[in-house]
């Protein structure tokens, strides 16, 4: 039968894990943005790769900074051979970001803003309409 051999835990693609243990989508990035926000300084991939301690690639952090970078979340300055890549913006604003994509991507803005207000527990409505101001 050709093909790898197993390895000791029992795979045959020399405990990559390809097909298993694979992050959700989102997942690794979700994990990168963490650590940048919490380090508070640029990284480089190597320097990513060193903090996680997943065992995962160089080339599998490179590229995910890199589309992070060219999706505008993650801003980059050369450093040596590299790039070190830091946060656009806080987590709060990333979060504020991703909910106005969400809302661009809706065809009745009315009604997606209208839904999410219904969907707000009593204190959060009360914070929106203080953040709102007078009125609201």
């Amino acid at each position: 039968m050709g093909g790898q051999e197993p390895s000791p835990d029992g795979d045959r693609d020399g405990g990559r894990g390809r097909g298993r243990g694979r992050r959700a989508n989102g997942a690794l990035e979700s994990e990168i943005l963490a650590l940048l926000h919490t380090v508070d300084a640029p990284l480089t991939p190597g320097e990513v790769v060193e903090h996680l301690a997943t065992g995962l690639a160089h080339t599998t952090v490179a590229t995910t900074l890199a589309r992070l970078h060219t999706r505008g979340v993650l801003e980059r300055t050369p450093r040596g051979r590299s790039y070190a890549y830091a946060p656009v913006t806080d987590e709060s604003g990333l979060t504020a970001r991703h909910m106005r994509q969400v809302m661009d991507g809706g065809h009745d803005r009315a009604l997606v803003l209208s839904r999410f207000v219904d969907e707000l527990s009593p204190e959060d409505e009360e914070l929106l309409r203080r953040l709102l101001g007078p009125g609201a």
